[in-house]
């Protein structure tokens, strides 16, 4: 179970990213990366025939781990 901040709802609401896209990407990444112990979970989707890269940033040390942030990109190389 995740808990999620105020500022990840901001962020997936903005982004146009919905809570269970965050969760589902969590649950199926495709790569994990931890970085100053926030664990990024990512994974490629197609939405309107084009290709993007959602990254899903999780704060594991907290009693349920808290998603902090998350955004979708189409610079997929870059990660």
């Amino acid at each position: 179970m995740y808990q999620f901040s105020i500022h990840s709802l901001e962020q997936l609401a903005k982004r146009n990213i919905t809570q269970e896209m965050a969760l589902w990407i969590i649950e199926n990444p495709t790569e994990i990366t931890v970085e100053e112990g926030v664990t990024a979970y990512q994974n490629i989707i197609l939405e309107n025939n084009k290709t993007y890269l959602i990254r899903v940033f999780v704060n594991e040390s907290k009693t349920p781990p808290l998603i902090i942030t998350a955004y979708k990109t189409s610079k997929i190389q870059k990660y």
